[in-house]
This record gives C-alpha cells, sequence and structure tokens, in this order.
C-alpha cells in the first residue's frame, strides 16, 4: 500500500474528521460528544501551532487516516519524561470501515513511522496511548515501540512507549547501516 500525505485543512476537512472522531470506535480519541465547531476549532489550534500539526494520509487520493506529530519539549509529555534532542510525539487515527482491510492498520502506521522518520532529525518516536488500549499496544510493538512505564496526563493514564530510527528500521529489514542519521 502507498500512502501520500498533505496538510489538514481544519475548515474544509472538519467534517471528515468529526465523523471520524465522534466514531463510538475513535473512543481513545476522547472526541465522543464533540460537534462539528469542537472539531473546526480543535484543529485550527493545531494548525496556529508551531509545536504541533495534523496530516491526513491519502490512498489513492482519498482522505485515508489522521496523523498527529509533535514536539514532546512543548506538547502533551511536558514535565511527564525526560525528552531527548530527536525526540517527537505522535497520534494517529484510522477511521471506521464498514470493509475492513486485513492488514491496512499496520500499513498506516508504518507509513506514519516512515514519514516522521524521513526527518533526518528525527531520533525517536514517542507515543503515549491509553494504558486500556491494547490493539494500539500490539500495533505499536509490531513497529518497533518499546514500552517505558505507565504516566497519568491530565486526561488519561498513558503508556509512555519509544520507537528509536534503528529498532523502526530493523523491523522493516533494512540494515542500520542504510539507515539515514
Amino acid at each position: 500500500m502507498t500512502f501520500t500525505f498533505r496538510p489538514l485543512d481544519p475548515l474544509k476537512d472538519a467534517e471528515l474528521l468529526h465523523a471520524w472522531v465522534t466514531h463510538p470506535k475513535a473512543a481513545y480519541w476522547m472526541m465522543q460528544d464533540a460537534g462539528l465547531e469542537d472539531v473546526e476549532r480543535a484543529y485550527m489550534e493545531i494548525a496556529a501551532d508551531e509545536h504541533h500539526h495534523a496530516l491526513l494520509g491519502l490512498r489513492d487520493g482519498e482522505p485515508a487516516f489522521l496523523m498527529e506529530h509533535y514536539d514532546p519539549v512543548h506538547r502533551e509529555l511536558v514535565g511527564l519524561y525526560e525528552p531527548r534532542p530527536g525526540d517527537v510525539g505522535m497520534h494517529f487515527l484510522v477511521p471506521p470501515t464498514d470493509t475492513p482491510e486485513h492488514g491496512f492498520t499496520r500499513a498506516v502506521i508504518t507509513a506514519v513511522m516512515a514519514r516522521l522518520f524521513q526527518d533526518p532529525a528525527t531520533a525517536r518516536v514517542v507515543v503515549e496511548p491509553d494504558v486500556a488500549n491494547t490493539a494500539v499496544h500490539a500495533l505499536n510493538e509490531v513497529v518497533g515501540f518499546v514500552p517505558d512505564r505507565e504516566i497519568q496526563k491530565p486526561e488519561k493514564k498513558a503508556l509512555l512507549s519509544f520507537c528509536t530510527r534503528e529498532r523502526f528500521f530493523d523491523r522493516r529489514g533494512v540494515p542500520a547501516t542504510e539507515v539515514a542519521a
């Protein structure tokens, strides 16, 4: 599967995002009761934030998933762990579908990670999913995340996990000598 990415447009994409983030299967996104205006506002705030970015992942030119990345020195994890140079925080959301495709979500997280590691400054990706979200923990492990510890965020108890560039590419069978630093 091949995916492309484009910046999310908070106004043009709000209706699509609203359907995704308020669906019962997106419970861990914590926007179940959000109105359309709430989604617009949340993503306008991200669009205006130099430390947080939202992208739509496209498949054949059509929106297929949401990706967010952020600087954990300034967002999400401030004061909850000791960030290292090259750390990048990440969230992704695959919308619900009536026709699930085997391996799709794994392909999405792999594409998201590859996109983050395209930036040579990215040394390690940091995630903080809800401790109860066992499905995403399993996906994270597949691409190379290693759980560190549970942390208490204002909105949830989270499993702080890290994936280094080397570990990600090793999981994909790419020798470390071929990994751009």
